[in-house]
């Protein structure tokens, strides 16, 4: 199908359920973002090395004591806009300080956590885009995980105007570390 022939059918605003049906027919498994101001990204699934990267994440989580409903992989998240509108982002991995309903777009209260790996083509987005967006959404905690030799984790965590760096460190030394040191 021709670029031209997507723009007919594409709406001139993408709701969250539009974003949702539009990753239900995708035969390809590419994730549908918008930010609150209505821009439409979409990228491509996930690799296995980002597979990786946040299932270690994961399991660090699990065996220091979150349950799977606190953490939750390639969670969709309603991030609420200036002007009232809303956008749909989804993090690699994300944590709640308590169990969260089953739903398709969860809003960021009780939000603990964000983190995004950085995958070809995101390095913007994650690295500006959304730390921007998920900082005015009141997110108190923002890791990048660059691909890297070290898999470099960069730790923000909210402060008056923006996120702060507040530690960055290789994946293996978070993962030899307390999770309560980093989320408390």
């Amino acid at each position: 199908m021709s670029a031209e022939a997507v723009g007919r059918f594409m709406p001139a605003y993408a709701s969250l359920e539009d974003l949702t049906a539009m990753m239900a027919a995708d035969p390809h498994g590419h994730r549908y973002e918008t930010s609150p101001e209505g821009v439409l990204s979409v990228m491509p699934p996930p690799d296995s090395e980002h597979a990786v990267i946040a299932t270690r994440l994961m399991f660090w989580l699990a065996a220091a004591g979150w349950s799977a409903e606190q953490v939750m992989q390639a969670m969709g998240l309603r991030i609420p806009g200036p002007d009232g509108g809303v956008g749909g982002r989804i993090p690699d991995l994300a944590v709640w300080s308590k169990p969260q309903p089953r739903a398709v777009w969860l809003p960021v209260v009780d939000l603990l956590l964000v983190v995004e790996i950085v995958s070809p083509g995101s390095e913007v987005a994650d690295h500006a885009t959304k730390r921007r967006e998920y900082a005015a959404a009141g997110i108190p905690r923002y890791w990048i995980v660059d691909r890297d030799s070290g898999q470099t984790v960069t730790m923000y965590e909210l402060a008056e105007n923006g996120y702060q760096v507040q530690g960055k460190n290789p994946l293996n030394w978070l993962l030899n570390t307390d999770p309560a040191d980093h989320l408390a």
